[in-house]
């Protein structure tokens, strides 16, 4: 994997992705109006990963072994209406996600856990640790904005077509409502349109270890968004990943890998592992 590269995710769009590891368990919950799925794999410190909007679990495929590999119990969730997991007549909310989020470590017996976010999932993982700082263990924020000013002004490229028609494809496989992609999407649309709208003021009271990280290319959040983040929760990090834009786990995940377990090393750390 260490010199995988797929920076235009051609890769992506011609072999699709790699199978998740089937020595893990998988299930759902029942919470809040809707059923969660989740899998977890390997032992050692839980580690949570939580994908973008439109995605699922499966886009973490390369980080799961890696990271079980690095020691630690890996969980990965499909978001609420998202992948396998199902929602109710509610908008989409990051605040019910993170209920979500905490109803899937109730239900595997853990108090605490690490959370990797990309996109939406960092998002999610921030208000679990604003509100519910006793369940957090550490965050990596990657490629999300906190508030409207994050954001750069969208433009389509091929390497965002590819992801996109990765994620119908999926939607269609794995929804439990094969059918309902573009209400599901205007649903996500709507939420990331409006959420969370955290003040600087907001994450000055977020006390758990962050990594606020984001490519040097990325298509839809400001670099200065994620330095301002990094600034604005006490004792958060910033750190820039050079040549990878928003899709840095699907693109070089050796990279991305790497500055995440850097970042655990200190904060959350983990002995050998066993292979997934």
């Amino acid at each position: 994997m260490n010199d995988y590269n797929d920076d235009d995710l051609a890769r992506l769009e011609a072999d699709g992705l790699r199978d998740q590891p089937r020595s893990g368990i998988e299930g759902s919950v029942e919470t809040d109006g809707a059923q969660i799925w989740y899998a977890s794999f390997g032992t050692g410190p839980a580690l949570v990963l939580l994908h973008g909007g439109l995605g699922n679990s499966g886009n973490w495929a390369f980080q799961v072994p890696h990271f079980v590999a690095a020691g630690y119990r890996v969980i990965t969730i499909d978001s609420r209406g998202h992948g396998r997991s199902s929602r109710d007549r509610r908008p989409l909310s990051y605040w019910l996600m993170a209920a979500d989020l905490r109803a899937v470590l109730d239900c595997l017996g853990i108090a605490r856990a690490a959370v990797v976010g990309w996109s939406d999932g960092a998002d999610v993982g921030l208000i679990a640790a604003h509100d519910t700082p006793e369940r957090i263990a550490a965050l990596v924020f990657f490629a999300c904005n906190v508030d409207a000013t994050g954001t750069l002004p969208f433009v389509f490229t091929p390497t965002i077509g590819r992801i996109y028609n990765r994620h119908v494809a999926d939607y269609a496989r794995l929804s439990p409502t094969p059918e309902a992609f573009d209400a599901f999407s205007a649903a996500v649309n709507r939420m990331q349109a409006s959420e969370p709208d955290y003040s600087a003021a907001d994450l000055a009271v977020v006390h758990v270890p962050v990594l606020s990280l984001i490519g040097d290319g990325d298509e839809f959040i400001r670099q200065d968004h994620a330095r301002y983040i990094a600034g604005a929760i006490p004792g958060a990090r910033f750190r820039l990943l050079e040549g990878v834009s928003h899709f840095a786990p699907l693109q070089r995940p050796a990279l991305f890998d790497a500055a995440v377990l850097d970042f655990l090393a200190e904060v959350w750390p983990a002995g050998p592992g066993q292979n997934a």
